[in-house]
Parts: structure tokens; C-alpha cells; sequence
């Protein structure tokens, strides 16, 4: 099912909730790289994998949402590996080759206690799981 309209908007109907909070251009991107994907290799979890995977080059999940990154490029190993046999972990849309200092700050909007004495992989952990909960509870 395309995710954009004739004129190149996002359809918000065919969008994941996470997307849906967020901002248009974040729709846009994630909307016509899946599009363009489903073209390419047909509808299914390889389109999904290619749009989130153009969205995580500019954006970063911050709890139900997408916010843009300060710079592009891989969010983590998985990305920075790429193609279809990617190896590597992925962060759930967690910009894990960011400063451990904008970590700290995410965990801080993310009310994450014990952010300060946390490792930089140990805070990638810790977003995640605040990441999932707050998509949960935004869903109910």
C-alpha cells in the first residue's frame, strides 16, 4: 500500500504511530523511501526495513517520536554496515554513535534515573527501553 499521496505527502492512515507524532518531513522521508522500496522489492518487511532505515539517517526516536539528529548518518553498527545482510545490533531508532553527552541529555527529557553513572552503551539500553514504554503508552 503506497504511503503517499499523488501531490508526495504522507498518508497519515498508512504511517506507524511513531511517525504519526511526528514531524512532516520525517513523514515524507519515511513515506517515499518505503514507496520506493515496495517498487523495488515488492510490499513487505524489506520496503519497512529500507524506510526506517532512510528515516534513521536523519532522525532519532525520542519516546513516541521521531525528532531530527543534529547530523546525518548511521544511528548504529547495523546502519553503518548496510545492505541487505546487515550485521550488527540495531538501537530501535536510538542514535547510538551520538555524544555520550546527548545521550545524557535524552535520558535526562526521558526522566531515566542513574543517566550520570551510566556508560555510553549502557544509556543506549536504558533509551530504548524508555522509547518502547512511552510508544506503549501512547498506543492505549
Amino acid at each position: 500500500m503506497p504511503k503517499t499521496t499523488k501531490s508526495g505527502e504522507a498518508k497519515e492512515s498508512e504511517l506507524p504511530s511513531t511517525l504519526q507524532k511526528s514531524e512532516d518531513k520525517a513523514k515524507r522521508t519515511f513515506a517515499k523511501a518505503h514507496d520506493a522500496a515496495a517498487e523495488e522489492y515488492g510490499e513487505g518487511e524489506r520496503a519497512y526495513r529500507v524506510a526506517y532505515s532512510a528515516l534513521k539517517h536523519s532522525y532519532e526516536k525520542v519516546g513516541d517520536h521521531w525528532e531530527e539528529k543534529e547530523q546525518r548518518g548511521p544511528s548504529d553498527e547495523r546502519a553503518e554496515s548496510g545492505g541487505p545482510n546487515a550485521a550488527g545490533e540495531t538501537a530501535e531508532g536510538v542514535n547510538a554513535n551520538a555524544t555520550k553527552k546527548h545521550l545524557v541529555d535524552l535520558a535526562k527529557r526521558l526522566n531515566i534515573a542513574g543517566r550520570s553513572r551510566m556508560s555510553k552503551d549502557e544509556l543506549v539500553e536504558e533509551i530504548k527501553k524508555a522509547n518502547r514504554r512511552e510508544s506503549r503508552k501512547s498506543r492505549s
